[in-house]
């Protein structure tokens, strides 16, 4: 008989382990390898990528919101179990331009006694819970993507998304719901992502088979 299935340790740097027993360098749990003051993100939640920054010396925050800064107004807020595939990039409301004015060229930003506190834009960008960003997708300053959302390789997100929807396009548009409202209702308030690691661990076969009745039957 196989053994229980166990996720893996949340304190893992590469949580994928190849078959030949080594692990794999181009994935990792987010949490565990960035330490920015304006990127928060939650446990279990990983990136992939072909060309992963630590070959190189670069560093996860920067390769995946290149304008982010430590000294930005703005934050960036990703929640558990949330899945990034190569190509992703944050854009963050410090890579606006004031667009007020007659230019939008930033002569502020070249200009040391004035830039301290200067950013025309200061949105966040809020990702949910258990979301999907699929290949080379884009999130846009102010961009809030609700729980459960899948969005599609290539997409630009500037919006709101509600939860549980598959985006696809630029700018992103809600193709289709993935459940029934009252099944995604069910689903925000079982919140199974803030479960006990070994609690998940047992509700695996619900989540994989799509047995909300199952997995209601797991809760705490």
């Amino acid at each position: 008989m196989p053994a229980p299935f166990a996720l893996p340790d949340a304190s893992l740097t590469h949580p994928i382990t190849l078959p030949d027993g080594t692990p794999h360098a181009g994935t990792v749990y987010l949490k565990n390898v960035i330490d920015h003051p304006r990127f928060n993100v939650g446990a279990y939640s990983y990136a992939s990528d072909f060309d992963p920054p630590a070959l190189w010396g670069g560093d996860w925050a920067a390769r995946l919101a290149p304008y982010l800064f430590a000294f930005s107004q703005e934050h960036l807020r990703i929640g558990r179990f949330c899945q990034i595939a190569h190509g992703v990039r944050f854009i963050g409301s410090s890579a606006n331009h004031a667009m007020d004015g007659l230019t939008t060229f930033p002569f502020t930003v070249f200009d040391p006694a004035a830039m301290t506190g200067y950013q025309p834009d200061s949105r966040d960008m809020v990702i949910g819970h258990d979301v999907w960003l699929g290949y080379g997708a884009l999130v846009l300053p102010g961009a809030r993507i609700g729980n459960g959302v899948i969005v599609g390789a290539g997409s630009v997100v500037r919006s709101t998304v509600p939860d549980y929807a598959v985006v696809t396009g630029n700018p992103a548009r809600v193709l289709r719901l993935r459940y029934a409202p009252q099944e995604i209702e069910t689903l925000n308030r079982l919140a199974w992502w803030h479960w006990e690691p070994e609690r998940i661990a047992r509700a695996r076969p619900a989540l994989e088979g799509g047995d909300l009745r199952a997995l209601a039957a797991l809760a705490p």
